[in-house]
């Protein structure tokens, strides 16, 4: 969840284009438009899956390779697992490692049978369940990684015990005190985002423009898992990738060796216009949010409440990255003097940290992973020197 005042600029959204400049055909600058067009994570991911649990069925992500740590991921409210896709390829091109991203409860592709319930205590407990069914055996070495509602989660879940041969714990811009600071201006925050956008493109541009992601790769890719589609109530993550799918499988299928049958011209034709016209059709009514984060607010207090000290309370070694110097409370400035945990500030950058800057945080990461050694580094990470 984004618990920062968003800076959203309503001059640049629903305009008409300026007209073009003299010399300069309409048709040429509409060519020079930023492209706001989803991307598919695969290729940000190896696989995905969804994994069953007594609460339901999780939807996950896989990345990496099956040797070395395993980081888990957790997004912050009303982001999916996608949150991760690019900081994931930065992440596994450095380090040895294998990689989960989750779609917690109410979010991304997960279902489970109590969509309301996102208290911090059932969401850790979620986690812990998820893992074991991953790993029924034997869990890996463990870095828990957390984003705002998530990294609230991922102390919660590290400190009730929900995290099997957990070794480290990553908290991304959240803090106890400026997060309940927060708290009484988000129902205004959630007010003034759209309710919902007519297409994908249009949901990635206001991403944008708004200042929500500053990284269109990461917009791209992310934006749809934050979204379902008002028809089919169909994730939008999910439904875009399953149309890619379909596309590619129906030219592959009608792709004879060598050459085109002509004969067939005539009817691929048909069956694309065809398709096409179904997804417009779908598309008609647009796109919401995939949870309505006003409805969780009876659950904020819990996820920050107290969060200073559970998280210098853990034993396993702790970095905190952080969009600005500003945002520590004083449990946590006395907890860095005194060496409790490291601190990692990336400044120029919004709230969502990982999506913005994702190769400095994929460094940043790589090298606490390194430094404590948790990880093997790849011949292409040169640990950045000195490191806080």
């Amino acid at each position: 969840m984004d618990l920062r005042k968003q800076i959203v600029a309503p001059k640049f959204l629903g305009m008409p284009p300026p007209h073009p400049q003299s010399g300069q055909s309409s048709s040429k600058k509409r060519l020079q438009r930023r492209n706001y067009s989803p991307e598919s994570w695969s290729p940000y991911f190896g696989n995905d899956e969804f994994v069953e649990t007594q609460a339901g069925k999780f939807h996950v992500y896989h990345g990496g390779e099956n040797a070395g740590p395993l980081l888990v991921m957790l997004h912050g409210g009303g982001y999916s697992g996608l949150t991760w896709s690019v900081f994931n390829v930065a992440i596994t091109s450095l380090v040895t490692c294998q990689t989960v991203a989750i779609d917690m409860r109410g979010h991304g592709s997960t279902d489970t049978t109590d969509e309301e319930n996102l208290s911090s205590t059932i969401m850790a407990s979620d986690v812990g369940d998820v893992l074991k069914a991953l790993f029924p055996d034997s869990s890996p070495p463990t870095v828990v990684i957390g984003h705002s509602m998530g990294g609230a989660i991922a102390v919660h879940a590290a400190v009730e015990g929900c995290i099997p041969n957990l070794i480290g714990v990553v908290v991304i811009d959240v803090v106890e005190g400026t997060a309940m600071e927060a708290l009484t201006s988000m129902q205004t925050f959630l007010r003034g985002r759209p309710n919902t956008f007519p297409s994908l493109d249009n949901a990635i541009e206001w991403c944008i423009k708004s200042g929500q992601t500053r990284n269109l790769e990461a917009a791209k890719v992310s934006m749809p898992g934050q979204l379902k589609n008002i028809a089919s109530g169909r994730s939008a993550a999910q439904e875009n990738f399953a149309e890619e799918a379909v596309h590619n499988e129906f030219i592959t299928s009608n792709l004879p060796a060598g050459s085109f049958a002509e004969e067939d011209e005539e009817k691929q034709d048909e069956k694309m216009e065809e398709s096409n016209a179904n997804e417009q059709e779908v598309k008609k009514t647009g796109y919401t949010w995939r949870i309505n984060l006003s409805k969780t607010e009876k659950y904020w207090n819990s996820w920050f409440h107290g969060l200073s000290n559970m998280f210098l309370s853990i034993p396993a070694a702790k970095i905190l990255l952080l969009a600005g110097i500003d945002r520590l409370d004083k449990d946590l400035t006395v907890g860095q003097m005194q060496g409790k945990f490291q601190m990692h500030v990336l400044p120029q950058c919004g709230h969502a940290v990982h999506e913005d800057v994702p190769d400095r945080v994929a460094e940043v990461v790589a090298t606490f992973l390194v430094r404590n050694r948790f990880a093997e580094a790849k011949e292409n990470f040169h640990r950045p020197f000195p490191c806080c």
